[in-house]
């Protein structure tokens, strides 16, 4: 029993002293943030088109007059011509999803299609714009952005946070008379990723709408902790 007691004070010892040494320790914690700026060189651009009744577009009838319906194989027909005409190959467009669109109780299904497109210029996007029969798009957007380079941009942001960490570290342990240490650990934050608001209005797709999808911003965030030596 005595035995036992002792092996406990000697844990109990252990224990404070290690909580002693960790409350003496000298260390900075500090977060550095960095952004780069990411050119994509993928674009997905969303088209999604709709059956519509010619009727709708003749000033004049009502909506239980409407008759002539356009399937919606003509109108995606319109849309590859336009794309053929631009130089987009037919590999680089895909359905992303297809299915009806109840109109009104009473009424047909009318169905829809969104097409997820793959282009290489933003340029292509107002001339898409300019050419293309509005009478049965629905919405066209940018859906995603991406750069096959993307691990080495990743790469470059998360150095250039934890530079950030140093200097800044540095600056103000100077401040107190001391010097910046080792490093005692390192936390990557959540990174966060800024995209420009989707352009989803078919009439306001234009030149100057897209202009701020030309280049992604990405945030990195590092908390690093430092020694302070004497």
């Amino acid at each position: 029993m005595k035995s036992k007691l002792f092996l406990s004070a000697i844990a109990l010892l252990m224990a404070f002293t290690m909580q002693a040494q960790e409350v003496n320790e000298k260390y900075i914690e500090v977060t550095g943030t960095s952004e780069i700026e990411i050119v994509p060189d993928k674009i997905h651009y969303l088209i999604e088109i709709r059956e519509y009744f010619e009727e709708e577009f003749d000033g004049k009838s009502k909506p239980e007059q409407y008759r002539t319906k356009v399937p919606l194989h003509k109108i995606e027909q319109g849309v590859r011509k336009v794309l053929s005409e631009l130089n987009v190959p037919q590999n680089a467009i895909r359905t992303q999803e297809i299915g009806n669109y109840w109109r009104k109780q009473g009424q047909n299904f009318l169905v829809s299609k969104i097409l997820d497109i793959i282009l290489t210029d933003f340029n292509l996007i107002n001339e898409i714009v300019k050419r293309i029969d509005t009478k049965g798009i629905s919405t066209m957007r940018i859906d995603k952005l991406e750069n096959k380079d993307i691990l080495a941009y990743h790469k470059r942001g998360k150095i250039e946070a934890l530079k950030a960490a140093q200097q800044k570290a540095t600056y103000l342990v100077e401040a107190l008379g001391k010097k910046l240490g080792d490093v005692i650990r390192i936390v990557e934050a959540e990174n966060r990723t800024v995209f420009p608001l989707a352009q989803s209005n078919v009439m306001a797709s234009d030149a100057a709408s897209f202009d701020s999808f030309r280049t992604i911003k990405k945030n990195y965030s590092m908390l690093v902790c430092f020694e302070i030596v004497e």
